[in-house]
């Protein structure tokens, strides 16, 4: 047992340490032997969890998709509304991205052409059908204009979320990220949510944003 657990704290350390070189640096300049160095780990250590670079950067994309599932799942038992729901994951994601390398990396690796191996999704087909369910349930609920194309929607929203972590990313400080999703919600709910409904909403966002900034 003692040495199952070893093994799973040195395989979570060098994907940590893998996943904040990708980030930094991007996958194309790290080496294993970046890796093994900045993991402090031995070359076989490395090698007995991955055979190659490319397997590590599956482990990361695995592990962005369980998160993401995982938040979208808590926020549905949580009883909120379909728009709440998405707002929160989308906060969740971002809080956690401030936090963790591992879902940088994996966005950064998303949006530089490295193809998960099946059965997992791409991540950016994954969070397109988590937003569309939560927009359908919306209309539903009256939350959002009832003549909006989902899909248009959905497509915009997604490329909306990547796009401003991807430019602060190079611009700014990653602890900027909750400012700027908040911006993406103000500038939506005002397109997407009757009037009537639109302050709760624009309230929603000046909260979550403040829930998740670094003092």
């Amino acid at each position: 047992m003692a040495r199952q657990l070893r093994a799973e704290q040195t395989r979570s350390t060098i994907i940590t340490a893998a996943a904040d070189l990708f980030d930094r640096r991007g996958y194309e300049s790290t080496s294993l032997s970046d890796i093994v160095e900045h993991a402090q780990v031995t070359k076989g250590a490395l090698y007995f969890h991955f055979a190659a670079k490319e397997d590590l950067a599956h482990a990361i994309l695995e592990l962005q998709s369980h998160t993401a599932r995982r938040l979208a799942a808590e926020t549905d038992q949580r009883g909120h509304t379909s728009l709440e729901a998405l707002m929160r994951l989308t906060f969740g994601i971002t809080r956690l991205s401030v936090e963790d390398p591992v879902l940088r990396a994996g966005l950064r690796l998303a949006t530089g052409g490295i193809r998960p191996r099946p059965p997992l999704s791409h991540p950016f087909t994954e969070w397109l059908d988590i937003v569309t369910a939560r927009l359908v349930g919306a209309v539903k609920e009256s939350d959002v204009h009832p003549d909006i194309d989902i899909d248009v929607v959905a497509h915009s929203l997604v490329c909306f979320f990547v796009g401003t972590r991807v430019v602060g990313r190079s611009r700014e400080p990653v602890a900027r990220q909750p400012r700027r999703t908040a911006e993406m919600w103000n500038i939506l709910i005002r397109g997407l949510v009757p009037v009537t409904r639109r302050a709760r909403y624009l309230s929603l966002a000046a909260r979550l944003e403040r829930e998740i900034v670094p003092v």
